[in-house]
């Protein structure tokens, strides 16, 4: 296995294409489902655009709880890499894959209950929605075990600068997930149940693709010469702590958007298809935002392994420029031209009507969240998780917690809206209050690299 690195001089020009190869990655995701959400708009009855949405965004919730096998293994694998430890670089790997795959068939088994807890708070959502929901969430949930997979390969492959077959894992995926898509809605009438068995099999897709790729990286002997290591019981639990603060954060988002959802089904079918819309631009730009983190948490987690800090400021500054640029450049385009975007995604007049309305939220929540993302993938480079882990609480707690209980009151998805901004906003002030302590960190002594805590230094060693 390869673990030669670029020069640090280079960091810039690492950067962009780590960045652009995340982006490209990411970003097909989200284009890949609107073009099956725009599939489904153009279908005669609406539920199933509606329908799929809700079930999807539970899903990308659930998911996105699971997002610490991605961000664990960038940190950990780029640290590794920084040190020329091959062993570790690959043990990441592979204790990361492993969980991975206890979770993923855990979520299959558990299908059901999953399903009726999800499900619970939208008793109040018509029955025709409710029954889309639940087809695409039947058949979507039998590509948990190669999702999760996925997060780490993607991960993996990412910290170690292998941009093209991180690039290609998405392309493969993503254009399967197309083609599948118009042949199960549009030629064969499965409706939702198309949508959800066309992701699923487009998740195998990517994570066949990524295996071919591993396999061609890395040696039988390799694994076979750190066998031996894998079930290290101190190893596996300095990893679950590492990570687990990475998980608590991502319940708190998951919280805060199945409450969004919810309210927004309260509202009636039309209010919710159009929140459905426009959580369709959060989620592409959100997309987007997380390729700029990764690329800036493996050049971080890179230089803590060297024990270098000179480009900490610049790097982290234009990933924030960039950040910021596209997030209010996508909102502003959307409020100039509502009509225009979000008629790509449906042919249904009535909610595409009056979305004007609501489109300049997304300069507050694209702007806001623009600069939480890249910061967020700065702390996961200095593996400060509890900085993570901290914000979503408070921001859940004391920022959109509060307005989304004035939504609920007098019933208005403005002050919903306002809500959704407030946590994003919270999160922002969190991380920048925190932000000037960590250039203060001394790397440049291998003794006490961004100077670790104790617990990170035992997790370090034990990674």
């Amino acid at each position: 296995m390869n673990l030669t690195l670029p020069r640090q001089s280079e960091f810039l020009g690492r950067f962009f294409r780590i960045t652009v190869a995340n982006v490209l990655s990411t970003v097909i995701v989200p284009v890949a489902q609107l073009l099956g959400v725009a599939f489904l708009g153009h279908l005669p009855e609406i539920q199933h655009l509606t329908g799929v949405a809700l079930a999807g965004s539970l899903l990308a919730c659930l998911y996105e709880m699971f997002l610490f096998l991605r961000m664990g293994v960038t940190g950990l694998t780029a640290m590794a890499l920084g040190q020329d430890d091959q062993e570790a670089v690959l043990l990441v790997g592979l204790r990361h894959g492993f969980i991975a795959l206890v979770a993923g068939v855990a979520m299959v088994l558990l299908q059901y209950p999953l399903r009726q807890l999800g499900f619970a708070l939208l008793s109040s959502t018509p029955p025709d929605i409710l029954a889309s929901a639940g087809a695409y969430f039947d058949a979507q949930i039998w590509g948990s075990p190669a999702i999760l997979i996925n997060f780490v390969l993607l991960g993996w492959f990412s910290a170690r600068e292998k941009n093209r077959i991180v690039v290609l894992m998405s392309f493969f995926g993503n254009a399967a997930n197309v083609v599948l898509n118009y042949l199960l809605i549009i030629r064969w009438g499965w409706e939702s149940t198309g949508a959800g068995v066309s992701y699923a099999i487009s998740q195998y897709v990517t994570l066949l693709t990524g295996l071919f790729f591993l396999f061609l990286q890395i040696k039988w002997q390799e694994v076979r010469a750190v066998a031996n290591q894998f079930w290290d019981f101190s190893a596996f639990k300095a990893t679950f702590v590492l990570n687990i603060n990475i998980f608590v954060s991502m319940i708190f988002i998951l919280l805060v958007m199945l409450t969004f959802n919810y309210e927004s089904a309260k509202m009636g079918t039309i209010i919710y298809a159009e929140n459905s819309l426009l959580l369709q631009l959060l989620v592409l730009n959100s997309f987007i935002f997380e390729g700029l983190s990764m690329g800036v948490e493996t050049l971080i987690g890179n230089f803590k392994g060297k024990g270098v800090k000179e480009q900490l400021l610049p790097l982290l500054g234009l990933a924030l420029g960039t950040a910021l640029l596209i997030g209010l450049s996508t909102s502003g385009v959307s409020v100039l031209f509502p009509q225009t975007i979000f008629g790509l995604f449906t042919n249904h007049s009535e909610v595409t009507e009056n979305i004007d309305v609501y489109a300049p939220w997304l300069l507050l929540v694209l702007g806001f969240s623009s600069v939480s993302f890249v910061l967020g993938g700065y702390f996961l480079g200095i593996t400060k998780t509890q900085i993570l882990r901290n914000s979503n609480l408070i921001a859940a707690l004391f920022g959109f917690a509060p307005a989304a209980l004035a939504a609920f009151t007098l019933h208005s998805n403005h002050i919903l809206w306002l809500a959704l901004s407030l946590f994003h906003v919270m999160r922002l002030v969190v991380f920048v209050v925190q932000l000037p302590g960590t250039f203060k960190i001394d790397v440049g002594d291998g003794s006490s690299e961004l100077n670790l805590s104790e617990e990170d230094r035992s997790l370090d060693a034990a990674a």
